[in-house]
């Protein structure tokens, strides 16, 4: 992509309306613009984000056996009279009246329709255990919407439902969505850490929350430090092995970590004084079980081995896709504007023409745009007739993680300039030492795609 041919409309000015970083700079990047209070329209180098953060969803998603679908965005209220949830949700619950008077709402969450899917179609304990999962669009009316996209109106998100015939099936689906929410996050550059948390009005008594930590955090977190050194890794989990996923959510969940809500004073100060740890975190995912809270009320009932119908037991997993882009913001960015990881840039790389015009400077940035290209990677020409100090301020900015320099000087030896946008570090090297660099860089990126 040229950005001559591009739509990126970057702010010079902070926009006085932002409160924290991720939304001072998805506007300045030209990421989001606005349309009403905690709604916006996504522009393309967000959407192009947005785009990555999904994909790894769905991948992971579907390396644990999770089936997608797509669930529309208004419900029938009807659904949610059985569950006895649609008096019960209050103001945030967007309520609709079609033409012909019928009660509708916009979603803010699929259980009691996943529900009615799945007893729809399901009869016998031989087709379960089974976990569907949609992304989609939701909507809750947020009183004070605020923070761009770490509080808005309507946000994209994953919600995936499982159902299994009996409770220990279910944690199993459970643990299951606890490893490959770990692996999710990760592959994103992030640290999300699973703390014991509230159910709200989802239900259930098993619970907990994805925390990413940043000081701009909605929630106050409390943990052991020890916590914040596991990392998942590339390790290979089979996941329909009982024991392994136990192992991992034994390993992630034992340590102290707890959301204000469920925090115990009398627990964490059974931690040694130096562990001990509070802090701001933001809320990037939740995993539930919640039993026959839904399956009970609805009729979401199978054959079992015994011959007699019983209720499924169920939990839901939500991750907050458009959320997200917001907590990477906030976990990964300096005084300059953006640092993406590279498993979820909008381009692998930027190209810098230090000289527009210049028959030399031109051909090599044009034979390096079509020799990165050619080898797989999605790059970002600037090649505008701009002075050099506007152009680093945008590949600043917008936050690639590398830029490739490319002026007369340099050319005269063969040589451009590799910089990281994280560390600030530049090497001189050949043009195709530099494609050869990036590939070897970006190879574990699409080495982890399912």
């Amino acid at each position: 992509m040229r950005l001559t041919r591009y739509f990126l409309p970057v702010l010079k000015e902070d926009p006085k309306e932002a409160q924290i970083v991720s939304h001072r700079l998805m506007l300045r990047a030209g990421m989001i613009k606005q349309q009403a209070a905690g709604i916006y329209s996504w522009l393309p180098l967000g959407y192009k984000v947005l785009r990555q953060v999904e994909q790894i969803v769905h991948e992971e998603q579907q390396r644990a056996g999770h089936i997608p679908l797509l669930m529309p965005t208004l419900q029938s209220a009807d659904l949610w009279r059985e569950s006895g949830r649609y008096d019960d949700y209050g103001e945030e619950m967007l309520r609709v009246t079609d033409r012909h008077k019928r009660d509708l709402l916009y979603g803010p969450t699929n259980e009691e329709m996943i529900t009615d899917i799945f007893r729809s179609h399901i009869n016998s304990y031989k087709d379960l255990p089974l976990t569907l999962y949609h992304i989609q669009w939701k909507f809750r009316d947020e009183i004070r919407p605020r923070f761009g996209v770490m509080r808005g109106r309507e946000f994209l998100m994953k919600d995936g439902y499982n159902f299994d015939l009996t409770k220990e099936a279910a944690l199993h689906a459970y643990n299951r969505h606890l490893v490959s929410y770990l692996r999710t996050y990760e592959r994103m550059g992030l640290q999300a850490i699973p703390m014991r948390a509230d159910s709200g009005p989802i239900g259930g008594d098993d619970t907990h929350e994805f925390l990413v930590l940043a000081e701009t955090g909605e929630s106050e977190v409390f943990y052991d430090s020890q916590i914040a050194d596991l990392r998942f890794g590339d390790r290979q989990i089979d996941y329909d092995s009982v024991e392994e996923c136990q192992a991992v959510l034994d390993e992630f969940t034992s340590r102290y970590a707890r959301t204000d809500e469920t925090h115990d004073e009398s627990v964490f100060n059974q931690i040694p004084e130096e562990r001990r740890r509070s802090a701001r975190g933001i809320e990037v995912g939740q995993i539930f079980y919640f039993g026959t809270k839904y399956s009970e009320p609805m009729g979401a009932t199978v054959v079992g081995p015994d011959g007699a119908r019983v209720p499924v037991h169920m939990g839901s997993h939500g991750i907050g896709v458009s959320r997200l882009l917001g907590a990477i913001i906030e976990a990964s960015h300096d005084e300059r504007g953006i640092i993406w990881p590279e498993g979820v840039t909008p381009f692998h790389a930027g190209i810098v023409n230090l000289k527009q015009g210049d028959p030399s400077v031109d051909s090599a940035c044009e034979a390096l745009y079509r020799d990165l290209t050619a080898n797989g990677l999605d790059v970002l020409y600037d090649d505008r007739d701009e002075r050099a100090g506007a152009k680093f301020a945008t590949m600043d900015l917008i936050g690639l993680p590398w830029r490739i320099t490319v002026g007369p000087r340099g050319l005269k030896t063969n040589t451009v300039e590799l910089t990281c946008r994280r560390t600030g570090e530049s090497q001189e090297m050949s043009p195709s030492e530099a494609v050869a660099r990036l590939q070897a860089i970006y190879q574990p990126v699409f080495d982890a795609a399912f």
